[in-house]
């Protein structure tokens, strides 16, 4: 498949999310920002946790291209742990964490991986599905307490951290690879589109991507970000500007 992507952080910022690709396999982390008045136990920032786990999907997708990706995803987990368990408090909460979605293609199959808020769009012989882990959705309390509270349990939602157990709640599946004609892996800014501002369909969203690319569609989500009133932002979650990553994945000819 042909690999394309965007990344961008908004005004400066630094870029908290994360893309791998290989020839097989692409990756995206989102990381979540840190709430200034939470001690996360941990000397790392969330770039640190993000660029750590990458590279061990790298190496584990390189070598294991034929692992269950809740496995590899575990591993990694385990793997970027102990890098800091000597130095960091792994048992606190609000230790550094991110999402991840994951897609492979392998012996004719397309495996698919999505572990908190970053959806994937799949074009399954012309019919769009919306892949989406939206636990992070449906939270009683999003204050920082209550999202503390919630992380890595049952009653919540789950995002790769500390816990390498996490990974076994992914939504994952897999597909024909020949049915697949395009995919896309998106982080929650990369979204926005459609989740928060309501512009656009997933089936728009993933035509956008095809036909302009994902830099388009991040200029895109900008403006609607810079539109966004005072009264509208009242109204929804989140801050008015988020680091955007999208890939697109699209089936060569001869595939």
């Amino acid at each position: 498949m042909q690999v394309v992507y965007a990344t961008h952080a908004p005004h400066g910022q630094v870029n908290e999310d994360f893309v791998v690709t290989g020839p097989a396999w692409a990756v995206v982390l989102d990381g979540a920002t840190r709430h200034p008045d939470v001690d996360t136990g941990c000397i790392h920032n969330v770039a640190w946790l993000v660029q750590h786990l990458a590279v061990a999907l790298v190496d584990l997708l390189t070598t294991s291209p034929v692992e269950p990706l809740d496995n590899t995803l575990a591993e990694a987990i385990a793997t970027t742990s102990r890098l800091h368990e000597r130095t960091c408090d792994l048992s606190n909460p609000d230790s550094p964490s991110t999402t991840v979605a994951m897609a492979r293609q392998r012996a004719g199959q397309f495996d698919y991986l999505t572990l908190a808020d970053s959806p994937l769009l799949l074009d399954d012989d012309g019919e769009v599905r919306v892949i989406k882990d939206d636990r992070t959705a449906h939270l009683p309390d999003y204050s920082p307490a209550g999202i503390r509270a919630a992380r890595n349990s049952p009653e919540g939602f789950y995002v790769a951290s500390t816990m390498p157990d996490a990974a076994h709640q992914a939504v994952r599946g897999s597909l024909p690879l020949d049915r697949v004609r395009r995919a896309a892996l998106l982080t929650d800014g990369a979204a926005r589109l459609v989740e928060r501002f309501r512009r656009l369909s997933w089936p728009d969203l993933l035509d956008l991507l095809s036909t302009r690319g994902p830099d388009e569609l991040i200029r895109c989500t900008r403006r609607a970000e810079d539109a966004e009133t005072e009264a509208e932002r009242a109204t929804r979650r989140g801050k008015r500007h988020d680091d955007a990553t999208a890939i697109l994945l699209t089936r060569l000819a001869d595939q």
